[in-house]
């Protein structure tokens, strides 16, 4: 990020450091903010859903679902200087809808700091038209309703948010899909006209925005617009690919995979992103000058960015494993629910054979393969759920160990199964470990 000294040294004087509360610190823009804001001296208490682990020193627990009125906020606010809010989903779900995470609660948050005479909002929202969705509709709303109370608001609005260290969501899509063997795959024309940020920056930025005096709505992007395919053909530089040949999925089958993404409640790219992709998502221009005479600084172009930060092998595994760890899951599950089949239809006769003159004979074979094969289902039907994840992979784990360490002993000539037979579970278990690894991503 590009910064004026006088102008810097002027924001940061304005404002003393104090205590900030963070709602939505478990996202991955909220780790660069919160450092960012520790490195300017502030003391940050961090809001977010934590489930079942216990809260540690500096964290607050916050469900944006259920906090829809201001008395809800009052007691995070107990010696807070300033508020940002980082909340917010990209898809609907039964507990989780845009109006209340987007709108409802972050209003009555507002409304807590007036009446808690918390002097600082700042609310990073989106670029983009209501008319896009849902998502852009109700961050828009809040950003209105914050802009006209009584307290300092600063509302941001960023272009596409990426970063050399890590990537989420859509941003893991593309660089996924810059990094395709052969050469960068491009949803329709690839000529669509992106704004990219850096996470860095914008981090940096939020941070210096609580030194400021402003309070308005400021658009955010990098210093002038880029086509998506040069976006792409950036990032696989970067990643140290041959160049290759781009090639272009028609526009068409990209809709489809993201109706059916829609539809199933998963994947990366949403409507409402797939939408605003295609309209274009880039600043005013007069946005870059606005930030710097209000902040002193301004965004820098992904090319400088690239520049600075030289990619790593561990850059080319996140993007290539991208498309695997999908395939990898829905392979495993149509192994669990395959060996189940196999466990209940396999004949009696054809199991009680193949256990004669071996231990296996005395250990009720035919009540072993179909136990066996009600597990394989429950198992395989866990992981398909998406329910804890993990959890259903290291149940897996431990299935595959019992019925190693059963069979090799009960069945010892399965070992040497011309089909591999329980040879095959050597490479299976830690593709399963990889799984289970691989499962824990954003």
């Amino acid at each position: 990020m590009e910064k004026d000294d006088g102008l810097a040294a002027s924001a940061q004087g304005a404002r003393a450091a104090g205590t900030v509360l963070v709602v939505g610190a478990n996202g991955f823009l909220a780790g660069h903010v919160i450092a960012a804001l520790r490195r300017q001296g502030w003391q940050v208490i961090r809001a977010a859903r934590q489930g079942d682990r216990p809260l540690a020193a500096d964290e607050r627990e916050c469900d944006l679902a259920r906090m829809i009125s201001p008395e809800a906020w009052t007691p995070l606010l107990d010696g807070v200087d300033a508020v940002i809010n980082l909340a917010g989903i990209l898809r609907e779900t039964r507990t989780q809808r845009f109006d209340v995470i987007h709108h409802d609660a972050p209003l009555a948050l507002a409304k807590a700091c007036v009446a808690a005479n918390v002097p600082v909002f700042i609310q990073i929202s989106a670029l983009g038209e209501p008319a896009d969705g849902g998502f852009i509709a109700s961050k828009h709303r809040f950003d209105e309703a914050l802009l006209a109370l009584p307290l300092r608001a600063v509302v941001l609005r960023p272009s596409v948010v990426y970063a050399t260290s890590g990537s989420y969501g859509g941003t893991s899509l593309l660089r996924a899909l810059a990094a395709m063997p052969g050469g960068p795959w491009l949803p329709g024309h690839g000529q669509w006209r992106i704004q990219p940020i850096a996470v860095e920056d914008l981090g940096e930025l939020i941070a210096r925005t609580l030194g400021s005096d402003a309070s308005d709505l400021f658009e955010v992007g990098g210093p002038a617009p880029i086509t998506l395919e040069t976006y792409q053909q950036q990032w696989r530089r970067w990643l140290r690919l041959p160049t290759g040949k781009t090639r272009h999925v028609p526009e068409w089958l990209a809709s489809l995979t993201v109706a059916i993404s829609e539809w199933t409640g998963r994947g990366p790219l949403g409507a409402t992103m797939w939408r605003m992709l295609r309209r274009g998502n880039v600043t005013a221009t007069d946005a870059g000058a606005r930030l710097q005479a209000a902040f002193g600084v301004r965004p820098q172009a992904l090319d400088a960015v690239l520049a600075r930060q030289s990619s790593q092998v561990q850059d080319r595994w996140q993007a290539q494993l991208y498309f695997l760890v999908p395939a990898l899951k829905w392979m495993v599950v149509a192994l669990w629910l395959i060996s189940a089949w196999a466990g209940w239809t396999t004949p009696a006769s054809a199991i009680e054979a193949m256990a004669v003159g071996t231990p296996l004979a005395s250990w009720q074979p035919v009540l072993l393969a179909r136990v066996g094969g009600a597990f394989d289902a429950a198992l395989g039907l866990w992981l398909l759920s998406g329910w804890r994840p993990r959890a259903a992979v290291m149940a897996m784990i431990l299935l595959v160990c019992v019925y190693t360490a059963s069979l090799g002993v009960g069945l010892p000539r399965a070992w040497l199964d011309p089909l591999g037979g329980l040879a095959k579970n050597l490479v299976l278990l830690p593709a399963l470990g990889m799984l289970w690894v691989l499962t824990d991503r954003r």
